[in-house]
């Protein structure tokens, strides 16, 4: 159970219904030498990541405890949700709120979702939002879609291998059996970027859509304006991808670097791991192509008394509309999962946005520093990155098993999903590694290393 302490005007008021005038008065009948030593000598607060912190360190102290630490990003991404965010999605008036189709009983519920369609045009940096897709991977393959339905004379789409293999694997399963649209997959270059060669050679009359991650799944920062603007050349449309929208608190916008659709996972806003799920998915795009959006949109609007109020604006979904001319048949949208992003982005603002992905560069970028001081460890791209990057470990896989029993999971054996990148570890920092967890590390894998190199 959360402890929320009362507030000064909590205890003046419930002081007024006692008739006396302060806490101290409730006391005054026992012994004056028993109060004179009752007051305690408490610290000034803490903030609440260093109180939870701090209690880790107890837990950790105890017998038998070994908890792991993990290194691991990828797509999924531990950051600390502040304690507000849990309060109010447990609201009853959320927590009980499924369906806004009736709006004179779901106010509520439709203001948070055009808050949160607000918000999440303000960080992709496009017109139009919608009401939430069900994770960053089918948001991906749901813009694919969408680009195929922009251009539908257009049979090709051009796709990052860079971008994360996960939702590559969704994207072709949406796409299996779907008449006239295939996958070409582009490689990427020495710094780790999409290979702008390759881009040019499959750019052509063919192609409706260029997908790249952004950042991709080294944690390398894509150039999406260059790819936007060969993509504008050749007619076709650019879809960024983003599965950690953290990172939006610092770099440009996929929509003022010229995406025309813009999506990502908002895992990292406000919604804690929980075993692999749930995601959010995040969904923008420019206001011509609204009409073939996927979801649904809520607006605002006045009632015939001037009111302001929250409306189902749009929703092309089949169970709306004729079956053929749906854009999408997904359901509905992780209502709570909405709310607790919305929550947590109104909670840090833009600035506080920026400090949160400032913190994560900066424990990142120290995480791949100190684990280079370990002997033949180095950055395998020289590229700019975002919490996460890819290391060239010799016997990456055997180190990755030692440190594993040792209770540190070091990121991902990249060769399980690119086979040309043999010892090739990707290992993420947020916020919530200190400086202290990362050195540790370092002493740890310089360990694992020689041990697993005499062995």
């Amino acid at each position: 159970m959360r402890y929320i302490p009362h507030t000064e005007h909590d205890i003046q008021a419930m002081l007024a219904v006692l008739g006396v005038d302060s806490v101290e008065d409730l006391i005054r009948h026992l012994p004056e030498d028993l109060r004179q030593n009752a007051s305690l000598d408490i610290a000034p607060g803490l903030a609440e990541s260093e109180i939870t912190q701090r209690l880790t360190t107890f837990a950790e102290l105890q017998v038998g405890s070994r908890p792991e630490r993990s290194f691991l990003g990828a797509g999924a991404y531990a950051h600390l949700v502040p304690v507000v965010v849990d309060q109010i999605v447990q609201r009853a008036e959320f927590a009980t709120a499924y369906t806004p189709y009736q709006p004179e009983v779901s106010q509520g519920t439709l203001q948070v979702i055009f808050e949160f369609q607000s918000l999440v045009s303000s960080l992709l940096g496009l017109e139009v939002a919608n009401a939430s897709m069900y994770d960053g991977a089918s948001a991906t393959a749901e813009a694919v879609l969408m680009a195929k339905r922009i251009l539908p004379k257009r049979s090709r789409v051009l796709i990052a291998r860079s971008l994360h293999p996960q939702y590559r694997q969704v994207i072709e399963t949406y796409l299996d059996g779907f008449p006239g649209l295939s996958l070409v997959e582009l490689g990427w270059d020495e710094t780790g970027r999409l290979e702008q060669a390759a881009l040019a050679r499959h750019l052509d009359e063919r192609v409706c859509g260029v997908v790249v991650g952004y950042p991709n799944v080294f944690g390398v920062i894509e150039d999406i304006a260059a790819i936007s603007r060969s993509a504008q050349d050749a007619g076709a449309l650019t879809l960024s991808v983003t599965p950690e929208s953290v990172a939006l608190g610092i770099l440009k916008s996929p929509g003022e670097l010229g995406a025309d659709i813009a999506v990502a996972e908002g895992q990292s806003l406000g919604i804690p791991l929980s075993y692999g799920g749930p995601g959010l998915g995040l969904f923008a795009c420019r206001s011509r192509y609204v009409r073939n959006m996927p979801g649904r949109l809520v607006g605002e609007t006045v009632d015939q008394d001037g009111r302001s109020g929250f409306v189902l604006t749009l929703a092309t979904r089949e169970q709306h509309i004729r079956r053929e001319r749906a854009t999408s048949n997904i359901c509905t949208n992780h209502g709570l999962c909405a709310l607790a992003a919305t929550v947590f982005l109104c909670l840090l603002g833009k600035q506080g946005l920026r400090e949160l992905a400032l913190r994560n560069v900066k424990n990142s970028h120290y995480l791949a520093e100190v684990l280079q001081q370990v002997a033949s460890v180095q950055a395998r791209f020289p590229s700019p990155f975002f919490n996460e990057c890819v290391l060239t470990v010799p016997h990456a896989r055997g180190v990755w098993a030692r440190l594993k029993e040792q209770g540190v999971i070091a990121g991902i054996v990249l060769e399980d999903w690119y086979g040309e990148l043999h010892d090739c570890l990707l290992v993420c920092a947020t916020e919530l590694h200190t400086r202290e967890a990362i050195e540790r590390f370092g002493q740890q894998l310089r360990q694992a290393t020689t041990l697993t190199q005499v062995a």
